[in-house]
């Protein structure tokens, strides 16, 4: 990953433009990340890693919720230890 100073990009700006097409830049100022730059095919990948995430994040929550509605009673009752000891049987 590149980086470069928020004055270089500045002077730099058509430069900086065909370099994020090969990889993303980080823009620095006063030493810290003030941004990271990428091509629009980056930024496309992340927002549909971003929406898939979300997609398994929600699947997860609903999985959670209907074993708990069919978790018999004395599931609720096991501590952390006791399932790992269950599962350390199972092996």
């Amino acid at each position: 990953m590149i980086t470069m100073t928020s004055v270089e990009a500045q002077n730099r700006f058509g430069r900086l433009l065909d370099a994020v097409q090969r990889e993303p830049i980080v823009i620095t100022r006063n030493g810290r990340t003030a941004a990271f730059i990428v091509s629009p095919k980056d930024m496309e990948d992340l927002t549909n890693a971003r929406a898939s995430r979300s997609g398994a994040v929600a699947d997860f929550e609903a999985w959670g919720q209907r074993a708990a509605a069919s978790a018999l009673p004395a599931a609720a009752e096991l501590t952390d230890q006791d399932v790992l000891r269950l599962v350390k049987e199972l092996r």
